[in-house]
């Protein structure tokens, strides 16, 4: 009874490995394609080396480009974000003279002062 469970904390563990194996394999081949300034030939060979060494491969690969891959991916999420925030914007159908316009609105009623108006004011306009 000892063994059953001691192989099944294995085999979980075995595939817990393979599983995160597989995301950085996934990640370091869309850092491949997506890194502009990297020739097309080192493309292929870094490809080839994952397929024939793949850890040794993947072990290099975060070590020698791991800086440039959290950049790429850095940029990737801010872009992602300011087009998600951009959609929205439009969905919703705000924007700065809207923004400005509410913003002078709470400044009316006296909710918000002055500074505080020009704060969203160059902040909508930005």
């Amino acid at each position: 009874m000892a063994s059953d469970i001691w192989g099944f904390l294995w085999s979980a563990f075995l595939i817990f490995a393979f599983v995160a194996y597989l995301m950085v394999l996934f990640t370091i081949f869309g850092d491949l394609f997506r890194d502009r300034a990297l020739n097309g030939w080192y493309k292929a060979l870094w490809i080839v080396f994952l397929i024939l060494f793949p850890y040794l491969t993947a072990i290099v690969y975060l070590i020698a480009r791991g800086r440039g891959l959290a950049e790429r991916q850095h940029e990737y999420a801010n872009a992602a974000k300011a087009a998600t925030d951009e959609y929205i914007r439009h969905a919703a159908g705000t924007g700065p003279a809207s923004e400005i316009a509410h913003a002078k609105a709470l400044l009316d009623a006296g909710t918000i002062t002055a500074a505080e108006y020009e704060t969203l004011k160059t902040k909508a306009l930005a």
